[in-house]
């Protein structure tokens, strides 16, 4: 602001009224805004905010897979309702990784974001709990707090499990194998349990050699598969519990040329073109965002209050969408 200043021939203080619009003759207005331009001055709002004791205006997201689109579209959903509250989002990628997430709080935290919206990487929650974090609200999406209380999104993981599975199931299917995320995953454990849920109801029980609970992306998925569909009585349907699983299944199914019917979790460009029919579990991932950022917001202002209130969850519905029947 000096160097404006000095530029323009007034005062710090005169830039200072220019910049905050307030009442100064249209001459001077004129001369600070060319000196603005002519250096290329930009006003650092982070630090203004800091003396003024006001908010950052900055939110984090933080999630565990940028290549996945699920998160993508849940980052755009969040944006979409900060913008419209004048707010910026800032993104981080774990990667999958506890560590890395550790990391990524802590330094959206050093930055001074108003807040956070967390797709835990880990089962321990205890690094997100806002009293360790000066009080800075927390909402996790996907999966569900342990040992804090904070507000949650989800998506109907079991539900959406067990309506995938059961169609399968009523399509005379009975050997219906699984794709799964590891078990210490909430989503890979929540759409384990659909999974299982619509045999108990139609009175069967899923053999374990059917079952892989171990892949985590494309090409691990089509090895599951090959080695599924290489048994002697394979399975003839699969489910796959995120949309990089269905593809791994896919190609893998499409290279040997079986009959095996397929069903995955989550919906993905393109699948209405394959040759083949295929049924999703379908959502809106931005809505995960949205109500993220909402429920974020909301404890915002609620935070400025005696109560803030009790945690509050939210649960997105799920639907099936059959392709190429």
């Amino acid at each position: 602001m000096r160097d404006v200043a000095a530029r323009a021939g007034v005062s710090a203080m005169t830039v200072s009224r220019v910049l905050k619009d307030e009442n100064v003759s249209t001459a001077t207005r004129d001369r600070v805004l060319a000196a603005v331009r002519e250096l290329g001055y930009r006003r650092n709002e982070v630090a203004r905010n800091l003396r003024l004791g006001k908010p950052s205006g900055m939110i984090g997201l933080v999630v565990t897979n940028l290549g996945n689109p699920f998160y993508s579209q849940l980052a755009l959903g969040a944006e979409q309702v900060a913008e419209t509250h004048g707010l910026r989002l800032v993104l981080g990628n774990t990667a999958g990784v506890p560590q890395r997430e550790h990391e990524l709080v802590d330094d959206l935290v050093s930055r001074r974001v108003d807040g956070m919206i967390v797709v835990p990487a880990g089962s321990t929650h205890q690094h997100l709990d806002p009293a360790s974090l000066g009080g800075i609200p927390i909402v996790l999406a996907s999966s569900p707090p342990a040992g804090i209380d904070v507000d949650t999104v989800l998506v109907d993981d079991f539900g959406g499990a067990r309506a995938a599975t059961a169609h399968l199931l009523a399509e005379g299917h009975r050997a219906v194998g699984f794709l799964g995320n590891p078990p210490t995953l909430f989503t890979g454990a929540e759409r384990f349990r659909g999974y299982w849920a619509a045999h108990e109801e139609a009175g069967l029980v899923p053999r374990d050699e059917w079952i892989r609970r171990g892949p985590d992306d494309i090409p691990t998925a089509a090895a599951a598969t090959r080695e599924l569909l290489d048994r002697p009585a394979p399975p003839t349907a699969l489910f796959c519990t995120n949309n990089r699983m269905t593809l791994g299944a896919y190609r893998e199914i499409r290279r040997l040329g079986t009959a095996t019917e397929l069903a995955g979790f989550d919906d993905f460009e393109m699948a209405d073109l394959l040759d083949r029919p295929i049924t999703v579990v379908s959502y809106d991932a931005g809505e995960v965002g949205r109500r993220a950022a909402e429920l974020l917001l909301d404890r915002l202002d609620r935070d400025h209050s005696a109560d803030p209130g009790p945690a509050r969850r939210t649960m997105v519905p799920t639907s099936l969408v059959h392709y190429g029947r």
